[in-house]
């Protein structure tokens, strides 16, 4: 990740906080160049099994899963939950490191929901968030807006002019969304005074129902700071030189290159399309991405139809390899099944992945990589999807032991101890199952684990082939409960043994020196 240099009046503090604490915990290129290693990469996971089962049983459509290969960009598990943390870091960041934010501002940014709830990570380093929003989100999603601490400023309202006016009705919305902003900013503590100092643009653009440019100019007149993620070229960049080179990384250590790939992405602001279409066409010398849209007369959050998205600066056809408008309502169909099956898969994700089952079906490509830009959860409220509960990281020895059957097998995870035979054993009878069920990764393999959250040769290869769960022991429950979170977030159904062998010893009566050795390895 390259950063612009650094300005006289950067607010280091802040610079070295948001390093710290959000940088940190999201991709990036380590050492800060092209060349790096991706850091903190969300998982590529194959879907390929499962979108050839919900293509039989949703559309009656029977794909070989021998002759294709479709991988799932899982964005919905970056921390910050969705794709827009990528752009929505790269251009803070580079704002703080240019002076051009500093602690205590305002950011302004106008959004439909996951831009927005990036910015929600800012909270904790003193920044403050206000979204304009152009229209009614659900409930899920403002929720989440505000349990992020983003604040909303709903540009909407519910007014028409009386019959028989000669009025513009553009202008008459437009006064009354001006009066309900002016009052939303002032509960939000902004001073109205200001406001009023520059109406007459605010109306101006209300009319025009310009929500960009109206974000641009409330940062201005609050000396606040605006992203402009419409406009920004690091929203580009950060998928350039951070997303693509992570996938092709993750798709090599598959056996695959990305050169024979097609990219399938919705679009929202255009900045992910055209950050991978730069990519592999600079690389591989291929325009291997394709945009996909929903029909124009069809609302899908976050995500434009194509008409609303020509004239946008970062809507690039000349990159991409095709377009494709997708009927949404048919789409649902495999967001519902995917949800049922436990995946984290919103609704611009399920519509790239219903334009890749078509293109299959039609024999135009069988090698796909799809981005699935969220997760469900903030669509709940507002979709009917039967959602598969997820299973709580930890379960304790009789919740364990009625559901030995699901698990492939018991794993044995510590970074400085390993059980004795006796440990082996009585973990066995304690769950009902056969010692040799029991495996032991290397003290080694889960310190590697838990410092690169980066799964092992040494530990995939003790987990099940099929696509059972994984019962965790270690010590006391805590290193197990950690794995499982790791293992969790890498695609990898696992559970940890609450209390670990020591709370076994403590029901049995036995010396934990009797069950449990240093490592040696």
């Amino acid at each position: 990740m390259q950063h612009s240099s650094f300005s006289s009046q950067i607010d280091r503090d802040l610079l070295g906080k948001f390093d710290s604490e959000i940088l940190s915990r999201t991709p990036h290129v380590a050492g800060g160049t092209e060349t790096g290693v991706v850091a903190n990469p969300t998982p590529l996971v194959d879907l390929t099994d499962a979108l050839s089962e919900g293509a039989k049983a949703e559309y009656g459509i029977r794909i070989d899963p021998k002759r294709v290969r479709v991988f799932g960009k899982l964005d919905s598990q970056i921390f910050g939950g969705s794709v827009k943390v990528r752009p929505a870091v790269e251009i803070i960041r580079d704002a703080i490191a240019t002076g051009k934010l500093r602690s205590g501002q305002k950011i302004f940014e106008a959004t439909s929901g996951n831009f927005g709830l990036a910015l929600g990570m800012l909270r904790d380093l003193g920044l403050e968030a206000i979204v304009l929003v152009s229209r009614r989100l659900q409930g899920g999603v403002l929720d989440e807006l505000k349990n992020e601490g983003v604040r909303s400023v709903n540009l909407d309202v519910d007014i028409c002019p009386a019959p028989g006016l000669k009025v513009d009705p553009n202008l008459v919305v437009a006064k009354a969304a001006a009066a309900s902003v002016r009052e939303q900013l002032a509960q939000l503590g902004l001073d109205t005074a200001v406001f009023d100092k520059n109406r007459g643009d605010v109306e101006a653009l209300l009319a025009k129902q310009d929500v960009i440019s109206l974000a641009k100019l409330l940062a201005r007149i609050y000396d606040g700071f605006c992203p402009e993620q419409y406009d920004n070229e690091l929203n580009v960049r950060s998928h350039e030189t951070t997303t693509a080179p992570e996938i092709d990384q993750q798709l090599k250590a598959h056996g695959y290159s990305l050169g024979d790939f097609r990219i399938i992405t919705a679009f929202g602001t255009g900045g992910t399309s055209a950050g991978l279409a730069k990519y592999a066409q600079a690389k591989y010398r291929q325009k291997s991405v394709h945009v996909v849209f929903p029909l124009a007369n069809q609302d899908v959050a976050g995500i434009r139809t194509r008409d609303k998205a020509v004239g946008l600066r970062f809507y690039q056809p000349e990159l991409y390899g095709g377009e494709h408008e997708v009927d949404f309502e048919a789409a649902r169909r495999l967001l519902r099944f995917f949800a049922g099956r436990g995946y984290g898969i919103g609704e611009s994700g399920a519509l790239a992945l219903y334009s890749a089952l078509q293109m299959i079906n039609y024999g135009a490509g069988d090698k796909f990589v799809v981005m699935i830009a969220d997760g469900l959860q903030k669509y709940l409220a507002d979709l009917e999807v039967p959602v598969e509960t997820s299973d709580p990281l930890e379960v304790n020895v009789e919740e364990a032991n009625s559901k030995q059957p699901i698990y492939g097998e018991v794993l044995w995870t510590h970074a400085m101890f390993v059980p004795r035979e006796e440990g082996i054993k009585l973990v066995a009878e304690a769950l009902g199952c056969d010692k040799d069920k029991v495996k032991i990764a290397t003290a080694r393999d889960v310190q590697a684990l838990i410092t690169t959250e980066k799964i092992p040769a040494g530990i995939n290869a003790l987990l099940p082939k099929n696509k059972s769960k994984t019962l965790l022991v270690c010590m006391a429950g805590g290193t197990s409960l950690r794995v499982a979170e790791v293992l969790t977030k890498n695609g990898v159904g696992a559970q940890s043994l609450t209390g670990g062998i020591m709370n076994l010893s403590q029901t049995n009566n036995r010396q934990p020196e009797d069950l449990v050795q240093v490592a040696t390895e």
